[in-house]
């Protein structure tokens, strides 16, 4: 699979050369408050890159990888859509990167793939990734009550939120 040039970002499968990168930008508090993970977070990329129904990019910026972005699919053409998650590098987030990877790989999995519905599902409380994913049409669709278990072992609410193909923002 070649490259997605974004505005700013550019988007490519993710290798275990990048392992170490994106490790350490998942072990950044502000990441890994939301991404979690157990002592080796190495070995949780590394998990995510062989699981074979994820396809995980790094995300690119000025040459540097600044965060990753993965997809898997709802194969039942019943309940079709493509699912997203995105994380930065705290150093480069409130930038416009993290839109302007959505919108890139959204775009590509409507030329590619032909999806038509995609789902995003963050906590409830990570409010600057909520904005971020409505910067590029995400809609709010529900709380996901007591969805996912946080670092503090208590019960955390999730917010799903999808974006039809026509609804994607430039």
């Amino acid at each position: 699979m070649s490259e997605l040039r974004g505005r700013a970002v550019t988007l490519r499968p993710a290798t275990a050369a990048d392992v170490p990168a994106l490790a350490a930008i998942r072990a950044a508090p502000t990441v890994r408050r939301w991404w979690r993970g157990d002592d080796d977070l190495a070995a949780a990329v590394r998990a995510d890159l062989t699981d074979e129904s994820l396809t995980v990019y790094t995300i690119g910026h000025d040459g540097q990888v600044v965060g990753a972005i993965q997809w898997y699919a709802e194969e039942d053409p019943d309940y079709r859509h493509a699912s997203l998650d995105v994380f930065l590098d705290p150093a480069v987030q409130g930038r416009g990167l993290g839109p302007d990877a959505i919108r890139t790989l959204v775009r590509h999995l409507i030329e590619a793939y032909g999806h038509h519905r995609f789902t995003i599902d963050p906590a409830a409380a990570n409010t600057p990734a909520i904005r971020s994913y409505a910067k590029v049409g995400f809609r709010p669709v529900g709380v996901l009550r007591r969805y996912e278990r946080g670092a503090d072992g208590r019960w955390h609410d999730g917010l799903l939120m999808d974006l039809l193909a026509d609804e994607l923002v430039d």
